[in-house]
């Protein structure tokens, strides 16, 4: 993994000096914050909503949160590859002494943790609800650790669509694309009859995903597959670029 951290530091550096990550958290966190207000405001009409079915996990399992992923990773995502093959300086990380594990890597790491730091402020949210009533911290975290789960896997499917072109607005459709064609796979659990198909629909939705994460039940199916799904995209990403250095 050599030259990793020179690529970490070097893409995030590239992320917050630019006006991207300022603009992706501006958006975000209006979009979140009209999503928690409300959730809150419906559930202020009740007098002792439990946890099981409170606005903790209601705001955690929201439609919000899949529709932020498909504008938020994509957008993340979309310049990675993109824009370096269309400026020319890709050649400058195709002629150092870098690996290009670690060049994959160190771009992706950088969105991960970008992704991260975007997601830091909703914990206020929970601050907030905490003054109104008892919250269990084990379920914000297994909440989170689905949302970190999911946006990792889908940080990796947009890494490998921006190394597939030249293009950043192709790049980022591709990705939505492939998210968007997820996202409907996963609904069919809603429509397919008791079987392997709705047992498929059911293993990829992220709305079931959220759901179980939100109730703090953690399957380390939708572990494996998360992770499985990443890191297939993630080594086609790898085998990509190193085709680039063998053809320059």
């Amino acid at each position: 993994m050599t030259g990793f951290f020179a690529v970490l530091k070097r893409e995030l550096l590239s992320l917050w000096v630019t006006p991207l990550a300022w603009v992706l958290l501006f958006a975000f966190l209006m979009l979140q914050g009209t999503s928690f207000y409300l959730i809150v405001d419906h559930f202020s009409k009740f007098a002792n909503p439990g946890i099981d079915a409170g606005p903790v996990q209601a705001y955690f399992s929201s439609l919000f949160i899949p529709v932020t992923l498909l504008i938020l990773c994509p957008a993340l995502t979309m310049r990675l590859f993109a824009e370096e093959r269309r400026s020319g300086t890709i050649e400058l990380l195709l002629t150092a002494p870098v690996s290009a594990s670690s060049v994959v890597w160190g771009k992706y790491v950088a969105t991960v943790v970008t992704y991260a730091l975007i997601w830091c402020p909703t914990v206020l949210y929970v601050f907030i609800l905490r003054n109104t009533g008892d919250v269990e911290w084990p379920i914000v975290g297994s909440s989170y650790l689905g949302l970190l789960l999911v946006g990792s896997c889908y940080l990796a499917v947009g890494t490998l669509a921006s190394a597939l072109t030249k293009s950043q607005i192709v790049a980022l459709m591709l990705t939505v694309l492939c998210l968007f064609g997820l996202f409907i796979l996963g609904i069919g659990e809603r429509v397919f009859d008791p079987g392997l198909g709705l047992e498929i629909c059911r293993h990829v939705s992220i709305l079931s995903q959220l759901e179980d994460f939100s109730k703090g039940v953690v399957d380390s199916r939708r572990i494996f597959f998360d992770l499985s799904l990443g890191l297939l995209a993630l080594f086609i990403c790898i085998r990509t670029v190193d085709g680039w250095r063998q053809e320059a």
